[in-house]
């Protein structure tokens, strides 16, 4: 088999096998004698008997190759079949010298992509097939390339929509509290109105709160805006430096009155980052975001949330890789949490909207970048969860 093959991801391999069609049972066991030694080669006595098998394993099929000449329904009409319903699969046609008028109507209306001869030279077929395979597999990882980028555009989408909502939320309670607190003015009062308050600089408050919350909605819509087209060109901008995201999230996120002081930032060993501002931003927002909700409901005196750069191993004996470590001096969490948080939705604030999605979403996107997720914690001590980039994407600053 093409050595192709060992480099493509599960869902290209499972193309594999070349089909031979040709009622004469004769040269289909010649046929699976004489190439079966480096192919996976299948055969069929007919359109119909090739039709069933593809119905079950056409998945598995990376080749058709068909004689034209068979009782009942030809080869053209069984390569037009598949070219409809079989969109992966290399279709060759094998033709005797009288059948070229009919091949060359099948290669010109795009059914078959090769023809060859009668009688099949063994060089020439072995290298035909070859290059079928290649092609066909070509085409399983391009569909597998487009389907996995449409998963993660679809994911993103809905978590997306669930880190939209919060803020939005918060901006339509303010809203609401400051529409029953509104009152007309007197009348000659010259078109002014007022908003009751209920302390002083509540209404200020309600008003910038909405107001940043507001900004944090509009900058995670253009992140995802900017995912999508992405990728569709191929002239997409390059990858940025940790240092610039950490300073969009620090600059961005909209944290309440007090907390951007517990943020601090060390970013001394920057590098540059393997995927583009986009998802990544959506993670280290993620990230905050959880820190800041650890820490909100027993504060202690001094209050923490770091973002550092820096390089790690993943494990004892490995290699260190590049880092961004987001770690806060709360509460911690409790073992039996931990162990299960970055493998499926699990919250401890479904009461305050949690999904439980959030760490799940931030392993997918490491893992599509070649990183992986690492969370530490202890009770009464914190935690911390870091993101390991891919030592062979980066490039130090």
């Amino acid at each position: 088999m093409s050595s192709l093959n060992n480099a493509l991801p599960t869902g290209a391999q499972s193309a594999h096998a070349i089909l031979m069609v040709d009622d004469e049972p004769q040269a289909c066991k010649w046929f699976a004698r004489l190439y079966g030694d480096e192919f996976v080669v299948w055969t069929a006595g007919g359109v119909d008997e090739a039709m069933a098998l593809l119905l079950a394993r056409g998945d598995q099929v990376a080749v058709l190759l068909t004689d034209y000449s068979m009782p009942g329904r030809d080869g053209v009409e069984l390569l037009s079949e598949v070219r409809r319903l079989y969109g992966h699969i290399s279709r060759l046609l094998v033709s005797a010298c009288a059948d070229k008028a009919v091949a060359m109507a099948a290669v010109n209306r795009g059914q078959v992509e090769k023809i060859l001869e009668k009688p099949l030279d063994e060089a020439v077929t072995r290298q035909a097939l070859r290059e079928a395979l290649a092609g066909a597999q070509r085409r399983a990882l391009d569909q597998a390339l487009v389907d996995q980028r449409a998963a993660t555009l679809r994911e993103t989408l809905g978590f997306l929509a669930h880190e939209v909502t919060t803020p939005l939320a918060t901006v339509r309670g303010y809203l609401a509290a400051m529409r029953e607190r509104h009152h007309d003015a007197p009348e000659g009062g010259g078109g002014m109105a007022r908003i009751e308050q209920h302390k002083p600089g509540d209404v200020l408050f309600m008003i910038e709160a909405a107001q940043r919350r507001a900004d944090y909605a509009q900058s995670l819509v253009s992140t995802f805006v900017q995912t999508a087209r992405d990728a569709c060109r191929s002239d997409a901008p390059l990858s940025l430096l940790a240092s610039d995201l950490v300073a969009a999230v620090r600059d961005e996120y909209p944290f309440d009155p007090g907390e951007a002081s517990w943020l601090s930032c060390d970013l001394a060993a920057d590098f540059r980052l393997p995927g583009r501002r986009d998802l990544l931003y959506l993670v280290l927002c993620t990230l905050v975001k959880n820190a800041l909700l650890a820490l909100r409901p027993a504060l202690p005196d001094d209050p923490r949330v770091c973002i550092a750069l820096g390089a790690a191993a993943p494990a004892p004996g490995l290699p260190e890789q590049s880092v961004i470590r987001v770690s806060d001096n709360g509460p911690g969490i409790v073992p039996e949490v931990l162990q299960r948080l970055t493998r499926e939705p699990v919250t401890t604030r479904a009461d305050a909207g949690g999904s439980g999605m959030g760490l799940v979403f931030c392993r997918r996107v490491m893992g599509s970048l070649g990183g992986t997720v690492d969370v530490r914690s202890m009770p009464g001590q914190g935690a911390a969860v870091t993101l390991y980039f891919p030592p062979a994407e980066e490039t130090r600053a």
